[in-house]
């Protein structure tokens, strides 16, 4: 594929976007930039919430882990059903009558001053770090299958891809983001079809022989045998829930799409249909994959595999497959889905990381228009300034091991927030608030320690996605463990 060609999309493609993000941004304030004046409808919500969900190390690696693990993920996108379920019975209720623009408020309201600052700096934390990390894997292909043979350095291609994120996303925030998102949902939607019809007929295969051949596969197994393995079904189940009622209903990025719905009615009717529609298009990855790993047998091609284990890379193969062995068309059908999967997830970060600076730390709301979008405006661009650093930070370190674990450690601070909104709803007790963030900073660090060690502590168990209840539940006992009973209203103290 002609590296002309793949930037001429690329630059087609942000024109589209920019074009959206002028017209969707007219007479803007910070309301529409938080939270969309809260008027956006919910089936366009839903839709914009499927790209901003998945990212692209979704795309690249959930078709390439069919190899390795299966269907095994399918036990976390089942889970996902019940922590959904919970957002929308239990969480949305609550923000929509607190009337919150940051989640985070809430902690405030509850427990006091530094248990809200706490919460929001692990936000911050996580999803600078998880944005950056999803980011860096993804301009790691771009640079591999274009930029490279053009002479152009990581860092050009870094800087400029988030800066443009910038130009379209400063002004609109999430009014123009709820636009742009359902544009790029669409994209990756029709990158996955195409991907998987241009292959089903590339091996002569219909619909029905495709989901045979899907079915009958010793790839597409969901695994119910081992307590042990990391791929057992109901420990995957359980932590699909609780992922998601961390890095959903917990998690300002996406809450601040729930918000911007008219009314509560509307938002839980999001819900319900993006769960539905999550799930489906989860199934389209997976059954992807596993279409992957059998053109590449029956065309007899050479998987990338890791020197040091001969286990075949499954990040790797998709992008492979696209780039060299796809024809033009095929190959152009997944650039394009690479980058709307990629920088749907990237721009609504951003205008996360930036709405929750302002809301928490900054108390925009104190300051007149002008100067709150004067102040919104330097917050979005500092954060897209420390989104570039930190992928550069990775590609100095260059070690995928070192790098992967940073990002698995900055999951890892989802658990005190688990902890504290856990412990907020089904307790009644206070907190000395001031010793919150210790025991939310002691947590997961401890959680780190029992990981790393968990085969050798507990007789070979290997911790999954399971390591965030973990660290939720330390989170609720150091917390439970720095409580006091709450003081009566003075009208029961009669």
């Amino acid at each position: 594929m002609s590296p002309t060609l793949v930037l001429s999309l690329i630059a087609g493609y942000f024109t589209v976007l920019i074009i959206i993000s002028l017209l969707t941004s007219r007479k803007a304030t910070s309301e529409s930039f938080f939270i969309a004046n809260r008027n956006a409808p919910w089936y366009m919500v839903a839709f914009a919430m499927i790209g901003t969900s998945l990212s692209g190390v979704t795309f690249i690696s959930v078709p390439g882990m069919v190899m390795g693990q299966a269907w095994s993920y399918m036990a976390v996108v089942f889970g996902y059903i019940v922590g959904y379920l919970v957002i929308g019975t239990v969480l949305m209720p609550l923000y929509y009558r607190l009337q919150l623009v940051s989640i985070y408020t809430y902690l405030e309201q509850r427990f006091g001053f530094w248990s809200y600052k706490t919460g929001a700096f692990f936000f911050l934390l996580s999803r600078a770090i998880g944005a950056a990390f999803r980011l860096f894997l993804v301009a790691g292909v771009l640079q591999f299958a274009v930029f490279d043979a053009m002479g152009v350095p990581f860092a050009v291609t870094v800087s400029v891809s988030i800066l443009l994120i910038y130009l379209y996303t400063f002004r609109g925030g999430l009014k123009t983001i709820l636009w742009t998102d359902a544009f790029q949902t669409f994209a990756m939607l029709l990158c996955v079809g195409v991907s998987i019809y241009l292959i089903s007929s590339e091996l002569n295969l219909g619909f029905k022989q495709m989901v045979q051949a899907v079915r009958d596969s010793d790839m597409s197994r969901i695994y119910f045998s081992d307590l042990k393995d990391d791929k057992y079904f109901w420990k995957q189940f359980a932590s699909g829930a609780f992922i998601t009622i961390v890095m959903t209903g917990l998690d300002q990025d996406l809450m601040q799409k729930n918000l911007s719905c008219r009314n509560l009615q509307e938002a839980q009717k999001n819900m319900f249909w993006f769960t539905i529609s999550i799930v489906v298009v989860n199934v389209f990855f997976l059954s992807l994959g596993i279409l992957l790993y059998k053109f590449a047998a029956a065309k007899g091609i050479q998987l990338p595999t890791n020197p040091a284990t001969g286990k075949i890379i499954g990040d790797n193969v998709f992008p492979l497959l696209a780039t060299e062995h796809f024809t033009l068309f095929a190959g152009i059908v997944f650039i394009l889905g690479i980058i709307a999967v990629t920088y749907a997830s990237a721009d609504s970060a951003l205008t996360a990381l930036t709405t929750s600076f302002c809301v928490d730390f900054l108390d925009i709301k104190r300051f007149p228009e002008q100067q709150q979008a004067r102040y919104r405006k330097l917050a979005h661009l500092a954060f897209s300034i420390l989104l570039i650093l930190i992928i550069l930070i990775f590609k100095a370190i260059n070690d995928q091991s070192v790098i992967t674990a940073v990002f698995k450690a900055a999951g890892y601070t989802y658990g005190p927030l688990l902890g504290l909104y856990s412990f907020g709803l089904f307790s009644r007790r206070a907190l000395q608030d001031k010793l919150v963030p210790y025991i939310c900073l002691a947590c997961p660090i401890l959680t780190f320690i029992i990981n790393a060690n968990s085969k050798a502590w507990f007789g070979g168990y290997e911790f999954g996605f399971e390591i965030l209840i973990v660290n939720g539940l330390m989170t609720f006992l150091g917390l439970l463990a720095i409580s006091r009973p709450a003081p009566l209203p003075v009208n029961s103290a009669r």
